[in-house]
């Protein structure tokens, strides 16, 4: 049995995008597929059960009969991290229990992901890193990263020294097309001359990498009140708190965006409106501006949506629509395989397209 860690450099690298589907890749190629979680981390209260979704999702789309407290022993929340900094949370104890459940698990695959938790540091005050349970686990590493400019650089070496002989490589994923030839001719060989192999660079997909306006009205509750363009994507969001003139130099300067502003702001409004790249406008605190704003809204084709709550509010649930879930379901799963595939060296990480079968032969034979 094979065992791989998928872990990551920073949030929001798709890293369970990418665990899943190589999970699908290596099904497809015959092999029994098992995934583990070991420190939930994508929590929607503080307290209480866990509430992570990738476990499930994996349950779903892997076909798994694993129960959850098998698949996500440790709940990774604020409760558990003041409990540990009290002393409360004992290392060795948690490390014992993953690795009871990983066995369970694990019996009978030929394949088991453990998705990692948060970045690759996470669970260092229980030591309890992904660099920890690399090792209780005896894994293979894949570390996911993303890359923007050369200094992205430090934090993949940081972490390969960390993993040691364990990195099985490097997946650089959603590369813009403004440094993908920078990345493959320039970065990738100064990686592999430090040692640091590098298995794919995946471009940036922008079904992956934000949520259209009426995905985004939709998990927020939102009224549309302006017809528009509903099926534009949002990757980014800005907050209208400066002067009108001030605010429409800012607009200008981004694209794909949401501005998040109180509808009282009708200066903050009308600069939204000059600037292309603003795809929708979200109004908080209740106020509806007035007719005549609503209609250059309507005659610009830009969607103004009225939601409760104050603007900060608004913009953390907006954040985590577009970095923590929306971009995790069977759709995404499947296109993330087909960009594996392609741009991928995925028989390095699971196994060439025969080893299922080979696997299924040798224990046969005996």
């Amino acid at each position: 049995m094979n065992t791989l860690l998928v872990t990551s450099t920073h949030e929001s690298t798709g890293k369970t995008a990418v665990t899943l589907a190589l999970g699908k890749l290596a099904q497809e190629r015959g092999l029994d597929v098992g995934y583990m979680k070991p420190k939930g981390t994508r929590l929607q209260s503080n307290v209480g059960k866990t509430l992570d979704e990738d476990p499930m999702l994996a349950r779903e789309i892997l076909d798994l009969d694993a129960e959850m407290h098998q698949m996500e022993p440790v709940v990774y929340s604020p409760t558990f991290i003041d409990g540990a900094i009290r002393g409360q949370e004992d290392g060795d104890e948690l490390g014992e229990i993953i690795g009871e459940y990983f066995e369970q698990l694990a019996n009978q695959k030929d394949l088991m992901l453990i998705e990692g938790g948060g970045v690759w540091s996470t669970g260092g005050i229980v030591d309890l890193t992904d660099v920890d349970v690399a090792d209780q686990l005896g894994a293979d590493v894949l570390l996911v990263s993303t890359y923007e400019k050369p200094g992205d650089i430090d934090d993949v070496l940081a972490a390969a020294e960390q993993f040691g002989d364990r990195l099985a490589g490097v997946l650089f994923n959603s590369v813009t097309d403004a440094v993908f030839d920078e990345l493959e001719q320039e970065v990738v060989p100064f990686l592999e001359g430090r040692g640091v192999p590098v298995v794919g660079v995946v471009p940036r997909e922008q079904q992956l990498a934000g949520v259209t306006v009426e995905g985004l009205a939709d998990e927020l509750g939102a009224d549309v009140v302006t017809d528009g363009d509903e099926d534009a994507y949002v990757e980014r969001f800005l907050v209208g708190a400066m002067s009108g003139d001030a605010a429409l130099r800012y607009f200008r300067r981004t694209k794909d965006a949401a501005v998040i502003t109180g509808g009282d702001r009708s200066e903050i409004i009308t600069a939204a409106l000059e600037a292309p790249g603003v795809k929708t406008i979200i109004l908080t605190g209740g106020h509806r501006p007035p007719a005549a704003v609503l209609g250059k809204a309507e005659e610009k084709g830009v969607p103004v949506m009225l939601v409760n709550g104050d603007t900060l509010s608004v913009v953390d649930r907006a954040e985590d629509v577009v970095h923590s879930g929306r971009a995790r379901d069977e759709k995404t799963v499947s296109l993330m395989r087909d960009l594996l595939f392609e741009h991928t060296d995925v028989d390095s990480l699971v196994g060439p397209a025969d080893a299922g079968d080979a696997g299924a032969s040798d224990a046969d034979d005996e």
